[in-house]
């Protein structure tokens, strides 16, 4: 077995430890298993050198990292929010991540559209087929470890970012250039010399409003519990807002005097041109948080939608509270998943972080048992110790703009 499966089987067996009772319920009935035995496998997602996988392991320590090539290789640059470290005498710093991939390297292209279009119901030549290609085409190009880029740091000073890890990612918490920045200021930064994304800094100081957002079925519309209807909104429809949503979002900038937002999901860092793609559309600018992919069958993306959301959840939104401790926060999600735990974890452990929870009440969903879902019982025991003041189930968003003005009243 070489390392590249060990790394995956890892990622898979962490994943299956931290699936809760509500996860394994809802992969139970949409018999996901079954489902995912039979899923291409993606061959070239980590087609590297040897000398590449094995130095990956160093990650940003790494001495033999390469830079990346425009001619072969691309790169994208995440958006991020700055923030002032406690007793940091003013300074700002911000997470820059970077995801790192060859060029149309994907060769499985054609058999996955194949698969993707038979599943869910697809005749031969649909036009949504060319959806589908351009959609899953960064599931399977190969990743590129001990990679790094230059970039024009705010178009302040080049910085290096990198070298990338083993799933093609770099991290990196950098202190910025010294400037005069304001509270909701965006800049942009560049890639030097390579074929990459811009990404966008928000600047966000110590104290205010803040918003953490979950996406599937809070503010996107995905409406299934299954493993075809997943495939289905992900790869081959256009992806639509929760109706009153954005405009919701809207009121939220507003009277919280412009936070700085969070979007919180747990689809897969391959799908972050089509998730900004849409959060740019339709709601205020913001970072959006995905989750690594180890995976190296297209099965991958279903487990990281249903496997060990609340430990992922939880662990994004602690790295949250570490930059901001002194921002009061707005959490939304939906009660398909495990958010209404999530918030809830949080809550408890940091009691005044989180000023108010709001939870939509996803009806509509064949496969799920809305009334378990949705119960009343699950919401007291998610939110036990939560003041009921804090929280609220919601089916249209008209019920929250008065709660919302309520917190800059109170």
């Amino acid at each position: 077995m070489n390392h590249e499966s060990v790394a995956a089987m890892a990622g898979q067996i962490r994943q299956r430890m931290q699936e809760d009772k509500e996860e394994r319920e809802t992969r139970s009935i949409g018999k996901f298993s079954d489902f995912e035995n039979d899923m291409p496998y993606l061959n070239n997602r980590f087609s590297y050198s040897p000398k590449d996988s094995l130095s990956s392991y160093l990650g940003s320590r790494n001495p033999f990292y390469k830079n990346v090539d425009p001619k072969t290789d691309s790169v994208w640059l995440f958006d991020n929010t700055a923030y002032q470290p406690e007793n940091g005498n003013g300074t700002w710093k911000a997470e820059f991540v970077a995801a790192y991939f060859l060029k149309n390297s994907g060769e499985d292209t054609s058999k996955v559209v194949a698969y993707i279009s038979q599943k869910i119901g697809l005749a031969e030549g649909d036009k949504a087929e060319e959806t589908i290609a351009k959609r899953i085409q960064p599931l399977l190009d190969a990743v590129l470890p001990a990679h790094a880029v230059n970039v024009d740091l705010l178009d302040m000073g080049v910085m290096r970012l990198g070298p990338s890890g083993r799933d093609g990612i770099s991290s990196d918490e950098l202190i910025l250039p010294v400037g005069d920045y304001t509270n909701g200021q965006v800049l942009p930064s560049h890639a030097v010399g390579a074929d990459a994304t811009t990404s966008n800094t928000t600047f966000a100081t110590p104290t205010g409003w803040a918003v953490i957002s979950d996406i599937d079925d809070t503010i996107k519309k995905t409406l299934t519990s299954t493993p075809v209807g997943i495939l289905q909104t992900t790869f081959a429809e256009e992806p639509e807002p929760i109706p009153g949503m954005p405009e919701f979002y809207q009121h939220l900038t507003q009277k919280l005097n412009t936070p700085p937002f969070w979007y919180l999901s747990a689809s897969p860092y391959n799908l972050y041109p089509f998730l900004h793609d849409f959060r740019s559309t339709y709601y205020p600018t913001g970072t959006l948080i995905l989750r690594d992919a180890s995976w190296m069958n297209l099965a991958g993306l279903l487990t990281n939608l249903t496997q060990g959301t609340q430990a992922y959840k939880t662990d994004r939104m602690e790295k949250i509270h570490r930059w901001f401790p002194r921002r009061k926060f707005v959490c939304i999600g939906d009660s398909t998943q495990t958010d209404p735990e999530s918030y809830g974890q949080l809550y408890r452990k940091y009691p005044g972080w989180i000023g108010a929870i709001f939870i939509r009440k996803v009806t509509g969903v064949a496969e799920m048992d809305e009334s378990k879902k949705n119960s009343p019982e699950r919401f007291e025991k998610a939110f036990k110790h939560v003041p009921q003041k804090v929280w609220y189930a919601f089916e249209d968003p008209s019920e929250l703009y008065e709660k919302v003005d309520k917190l800059v009243t109170n």
